[in-house]
């Protein structure tokens, strides 16, 4: 229905697995925070950080502020207006990465990346405008960095998106 979309965390792991059901045609396509019985590099979209530990939970997570490298060209690089953004992460799962060929191919584009020594960490993903008029998502969290006067570019984007929406609806109704 190209309704504008920002998934946060969780919302980034829900599109990256629904993409894999839906479109890549994995079925059962899960996350590993939720299921241990899926199938290694194919069923698990989302898997526990590796340099997790699954038996001392506390201090495990990926936190605090890390860098991001936000691909030319993509939405979120032009809501930045920047290469590099800093932004705050609380995760302990993330995307797996053997799939993200699998992904992109089929349309869904990683377009942020960590510049941790991995350099595996999808940060952000989004569909094209040519397919969807604002669909991002982001493994951090930007609403710590929003303020009721200055929201983080991706809010504004999708709060800019979902006006212009809304004007082409109205047009189009008064229209008929």
């Amino acid at each position: 229905n190209k309704v504008p979309f920002l998934g946060i965390c969780l919302g980034m792991q829900a599109t990256v697995i629904e993409y894999c059901r839906n479109v890549v045609g994995i079925k059962k396509a899960h996350s590993a925070e939720f299921f241990d019985d899926l199938v290694k590099d194919e069923e698990d979209a989302v898997i526990f950080m590796p340099e997790g530990d699954r038996t001392r939970l506390g201090g495990t997570m990926r936190l605090g502020v890390r860098e991001t490298v936000l691909l030319e060209g993509s939405i979120a690089r032009k809501m930045y207006g920047s290469e590099k953004v800093m932004e705050r992460h609380r995760h302990r799962y993330e995307v797996n990465p053997a799939l993200v060929s699998r992904l992109e191919s089929a349309g869904l584009q990683f377009v942020g990346r960590n510049t941790d020594e991995s350099g595996q960490r999808m940060e952000v993903c989004e569909l094209s405008e040519s397919t969807h008029p604002y669909f991002v998502a982001s493994q951090y969290h930007p609403e710590f960095t929003s303020r009721p006067e200055l929201p983080n570019p991706l809010f504004l984007g999708l709060l800019q998106t979902c006006k212009k929406t809304a004007a082409a609806k109205s047009k189009a109704t008064v229209a008929n």
